[in-house]
C-alpha cells in the first residue's frame, strides 16, 4: 500500500483529496479540456488530440472520469465498433475551473520556470 493509499483511506470522505486525486493526475484535465473542444469525440480522435498518451492510459483515464460521472461513454453495436465520449452536466460544470487553471498556467509558466532556475542556482 502506498502512502497516498494510506492517506486516502484515513480520510475517505474528504472532498478535496477525493476530487484532486481523480482530476489532478497527468491526463484527466487534458481529456476534459479536449472534450470541451468537441461536443462528442471518438476514442481515436481523443488519442490523436493527446498524442503522448498511451491507449491503455487513455482507457484508464476515461473509465475513471466516467465512474465519477464527468463523462458519458456511448458504444454503438456496429462493425467496426464505434465508441463516443461526451461531457455530462457535472463534467461541464467543472470546465470553468479547468479553464481558469489553464489560463493561470499560461499566464504564470514563464515566471515559474524562472523561479525554478533561480531556486536551483541557490
Amino acid at each position: 500500500m502506498t502512502r497516498t493509499d494510506v492517506r486516502d483511506s484515513l480520510y475517505p470522505d474528504c472532498p478535496i483529496r477525493n476530487v484532486l486525486s481523480r482530476i489532478g493526475d497527468k491526463w484527466s484535465l487534458l481529456v476534459l479540456f479536449t472534450l470541451e473542444q468537441h461536443r462528442v469525440v471518438r476514442f481515436k480522435e481523443l488519442q490523436r488530440s493527446i498524442p503522448d498518451i498511451s491507449q491503455k492510459m487513455l482507457t484508464t483515464t476515461l473509465k475513471t472520469l466516467e465512474a465519477d460521472g464527468l463523462l458519458l461513454r456511448k458504444a454503438y453495436p456496429e462493425v467496426p465498433p464505434r465508441v463516443e465520449y461526451e461531457l455530462t452536466e457535472r463534467g461541464k460544470s467543472l470546465l470553468p475551473f479547468v479553464d481558469n487553471l489553464i489560463g493561470w498556467a499560461l499566464d504564470n509558466m514563464g515566471d515559474i520556470v524562472e523561479a525554478r532556475k533561480a531556486y536551483l542556482l541557490k
